[in-house]
């Protein structure tokens, strides 16, 4: 039967032998966990040991690799995942009280935002509020839904498409996409790309996985074109570099590019960017939320209204809330 101390969560010491559970947890191993704490695994194993003899039963299974939560683990983990987001939220809440913004956001993205749209806005906001850090994780798709329901991430920026019910979207951003060339391509010369002028181009995409494969593979279907594709990769620095070795073709979404790359490309740039006709490529959705009926902490509830407002001083018409 659990201790009364589990819920109130009372005795800060207890909460840090949770959060060891938790860390445990996280790497599938003691030792890891150990380590990343900075203490021994002796210790660790006994302050396990100890919650688990409170508790009344194991929360680990030992292996000969590591450890794996049972069942019974698995429901504390995500007990203890929501009270240390409630104790975040009302610390966050505390903390605004006295004029001065402290907090920590922790937010997933995919590699489309983490280039340049999160790093100018995280330094905008900190430059507003130093005393708020930051723990941003690379992680598309299915990976970001689930860092919000596990609690792991406050914010989500995702490109196509969202498939949990348990994700909240807060504002979407239509994403038209583009084609990217060398400057003496010879599809540089246009001022709209089709996608029956791409046939025949050796081609750079990203992976099968992605969200703008993904779009781009629907024009592709319904225009029955087919592209020679030559490299896939999951890079995008890799994408854009490689157009200066190779008179190949890729694509992007604007908020994956300086955005002057787009808007004032200067005349000697090695690198040109063109739309894609919307009528072979409808414009992909950024969608940006959290976890459905969860109530942020102040700094990251403020920074998601910073990453909004932004979005709208951009794209103006294409963002929705």
């Amino acid at each position: 039967m659990f201790s009364p101390v589990f819920g109130v969560f009372s005795d800060m010491r207890f909460m840090t032998s949770l959060r060891f559970i938790d860390a445990v947890a996280r790497e599938k191993s003691i030792r890891k966990a150990a380590e990343k704490l900075a203490i021994t695994s002796t210790a660790l194993n006994r302050r396990i040991l100890q919650i688990e003899d409170e508790i009344g039963q194991p929360l680990f299974e030992r292996l000969a690799s590591g450890v794996r939560l049972n069942t019974a683990g698995e429901l504390f983990v995500q007990h203890i995942r929501t009270q240390t987001a409630e104790l975040a939220r009302v610390q966050s809440q505390i903390a605004d009280l006295s004029g001065i913004r402290r907090g920590h956001v922790r937010i997933a993205s995919g590699a489309d935002t983490m280039r340049y749209f999160l790093p100018e806005t995280v330094a905008h906001y900190r430059g507003e509020h130093p005393a708020v850090t930051f723990d941003l994780v690379r992680q598309s798709g299915d990976s970001a839904e689930q860092a919000l329901r596990t609690l792991e991430a406050d914010l989500a920026l995702i490109f196509e498409p969202i498939k949990s019910a348990d994700f909240q979207t807060m504002a979407t951003a239509r994403q038209q996409l583009y084609c990217m060339m060398s400057a003496d391509h010879p599809l540089a010369k246009k001022p709209m790309i089709r996608l029956r002028d791409c046939v025949g181009q050796p081609a750079i995409l990203p992976r099968a996985d992605a969200g703008l494969r993904q779009l781009l593979n629907v024009g592709l279907i319904r225009r029955n074109v087919e592209l020679g594709t030559v490299i896939e990769s999951n890079s995008q620095e890799f994408l854009q570099n490689y157009l200066t070795h190779e008179m190949v073709i890729s694509f992007q979404i604007p908020i994956a590019m300086p955005s002057d790359l787009i808007t004032a490309p200067t005349p000697n740039s090695a690198i040109v960017t063109r739309p894609v006709d919307l009528a072979d490529v409808p414009a992909g959705i950024l969608h940006i939320g959290q976890l459905k009926g969860r109530v942020l902490p102040v700094a990251a509830a403020k920074f998601l209204d910073s990453v909004i407002t932004e979005l709208g001083a951009r794209y103006g018409d294409d963002i929705d809330q």
